[in-house]
């Protein structure tokens, strides 16, 4: 009775550690899976993390309701985006503070490009969705002490 009781004891502890392990290691991978992360609503991702310009595009297509024309373009800009964000990230020869001042000039500029591609109701839709990305970046800055980006980062 009691070596089966210490076996069901040691089994259990064995699911509960498995099940931490393999919650860790989907905590570990999400992000090169989703591409977004925790991106905010009708947002993208935080500053410095990376997003797919393929998933983005996707789901602005659906939100914004794009042509193909447009999506094509979108994507573009996308991907033009990261590839400059990738460049800046490996530059170590510009500080914390120009890094993330050029990486915001680098994100309002794509955003301009994006917002200059759509008709009326998509520029009042994308307006609305950067407010909200605003207001989420806010809030979370707020919760860790560090300051929401200028609002002048956006449009609006």
């Amino acid at each position: 009775m009691l070596k089966r009781s210490f076996m069901t004891l040691m089994l259990a502890s064995l699911v509960v550690a498995a099940s931490f392990a393999m919650a860790q290691n989907a905590d570990q991978s999400a992000p090169a899976q989703n591409g977004d992360q925790q991106a905010p609503p009708g947002g993208e991702g935080h500053g410095h993390m990376r997003f797919d310009p393929e998933r983005r595009a996707q789901m602005l297509t659906k939100q914004l309701k794009l042509n193909s024309d447009q999506q094509a373009k979108v994507l573009d800009v996308l991907k033009s985006e990261q590839s400059q964000m990738q460049s800046l990230r490996s530059d170590t020869s510009v500080s914390q503070d120009d890094r993330r001042s050029k990486m915001m000039d680098i994100h309002k500029a794509s955003s301009d490009q994006i917002r200059g591609l759509l008709d009326a109701n998509q520029q009042k839709k994308w307006d609305e969705m950067q407010s909200r990305r605003e207001q989420w970046q806010g809030h979370r800055g707020d919760m860790q002490g560090t300051p929401p980006p200028p609002s002048d980062s956006q449009p609006k």
